[in-house]
């Protein structure tokens, strides 16, 4: 251990941590949930701070030899080389304060050693130098947003736009798959399996256009408004540049704020964000439950589809294969949605000029975006793009649906047409025997008017 001091006295650190006494102090105080903020965010911490680092030297608001060493340490938090030295948890103060701290301290230290000093020297001050021209409360925003813009950009929409692509491809495989259609799980008129899968496509595709519309809003940033919004102890024009710094690296739109004390005292941006999200979320829960239903069986449920079978189970029941990945997808969902809570209240604490819930927003908000991400993906690689139509299963079963008598309707009037089906399901008849037999129409009409195919293309059949 080694002696640390900071404003409120003496602190013991752990001799070859590059974090400090503010940050052992956290540790202590929150040992809470044993979760840490994700790679994402000290990323995004590494890459704001590297970008203060650039403006500041040459700015000659920070020694240049100083700013050098601070720039090379914060890359190296973004790199993630220096991971194992950002120990707290996300249960803490709710500006996020001690996380701002431990980058300050890891980036100080790490940068007093380039210079040839040793840990805990403080040959670069994390507070005077690193943090120049910042503070929690506007780093901690900013990191949020940029963190929540590159998961998005780099991992949910491309793996979204994956995932509809299979499920596109799916639904020209069984183009001509004709099925029974299904509203309140029960008969309705025939659909054809890739109508199905092409209403999946559509999901996906419109989920990444949610995510388009969310991104705006998440690339401004709150950098610049330091402590309460007005920018006290931040140079004109600072923020602007280590914001423009971050965007040339990234290649990603970064923007200052228009308004510092929205941008510090909510968090709406990302409870938007969050909401679209859960919408996401909403979708691939409905996906995979469909899945489920229409693979349900073998033998004795729906079973018009067959999933890739991918492991036993039961341990009891032995042959016995469950739709595990749609599962998993539904599993994902539901944590989503009770993140999006979690962040919607969190967002609604902002307090005069600060919201004291980020680093749970933070938290919650990249949780979400991973899981959605490698669920998008394990959902198409192990399931969507296995699946096979039973062509004769859903063309029997589609035969067998009384509810085929609505294409009469225009011709017997909804009146006859309810006669028949009810008469059909009492009797285990099919409906057309009943409609001819009952001479609403000959043997030929019926035949020319009941062709499940040519319901599944809508209009009038004549």
């Amino acid at each position: 251990m080694r002696i640390e001091r900071d404003s409120m006295g003496e602190v013991k650190v752990p001799s070859d941590a590059y974090y400090g006494a503010s940050t052992q102090r956290a540790v202590e105080n929150f040992p809470i949930s044993g979760i840490g903020f994700s790679r994402r965010f000290i990323w995004a911490l590494g890459l704001l701070k590297g970008s203060a680092a650039r403006v500041s030297g040459p700015a000659g608001y920070v020694d240049a030899a100083k700013a050098g060493a601070i720039a090379r340490a914060a890359d190296e938090v973004r790199e993630g080389s220096l991971d194992a030295h950002f120990v707290l948890d996300i249960f803490q103060t709710g500006s996020g304060t001690s996380t701002n701290t431990n980058a300050n301290e890891v980036i100080a230290n790490r940068a007093g050693e380039v210079l040839g000093g040793d840990i805990g020297s403080k040959l670069v001050h994390p507070n005077d130098e690193v943090n120049f021209g910042q503070s929690s409360n506007d780093v901690i925003p900013a990191a949020i947003h940029i963190a929540a813009v590159a998961a998005i950009r780099e991992d949910l929409r491309p793996a979204l736009e994956r995932l509809a692509a299979s499920l596109a491809a799916k639904a020209g495989e069984f183009a001509d798959v004709v099925k029974s259609g299904r509203t309140h799980l029960m008969d309705a008129t025939p659909v054809t399996l890739g109508q199905e899968f092409d209403g999946y496509a559509t999901q996906m595709r419109k989920a990444v256009d949610r995510l388009d519309k969310v991104l705006p809003e998440l690339e401004e940033l709150a950098l610049g408004g330091t402590a309460v919004g007005t920018g006290l102890n931040a140079p004109e024009g600072f923020a602007a540049a280590v914001i423009a710094d971050m965007a040339a690296i990234t290649g990603y739109p970064f923007r200052e704020a228009e308004d510092h004390f929205e941008a510090q005292a909510s968090k709406d941006a990302t409870v938007n964000a969050s909401g679209a999200l859960k919408t996401i979320a909403a979708s691939l829960f409905k996906i995979a439950n469909d899945l489920r239903w229409l693979s349900s069986g073998p033998r004795t449920g729906i079973a018009e589809i067959r999933l890739p079978s991918l492991q036993p189970g039961s341990s009891i029941m032995p042959g016995k294969v469950n739709p595990v990945m749609p599962e998993m997808a539904m599993q994902v969902a539901a944590q989503v949605v009770g993140n999006d809570v979690a962040i919607t209240w969190g967002g609604a604490n902002g307090n005069f000029e600060l919201n004291v819930m980020m680093p749970l927003i933070a938290h919650n908000l990249l949780q979400s975006i991973g899981l959605l991400a490698s669920a998008a993906d394990a959902l198409r690689e192990k399931c969507i793009d296995g699946i096979e139509a039973d062509v004769d299963r859903a063309r029997e079963l589609a035969e067998r649906n009384i509810i085929v008598v609505t294409a009469l309707n225009p011709h017997i009037g909804y009146d006859k047409g309810a006669i028949a089906a009810k008469e059909a399901f009492a009797t285990g008849r099919n409906v057309r025997d009943i409609v001819v037999e009952k001479g609403w129409l000959t043997a030929d009409q019926v035949d020319e008017l009941l062709d499940i195919k040519r319901m599944t293309e809508g209009g009038i059949i004549d």
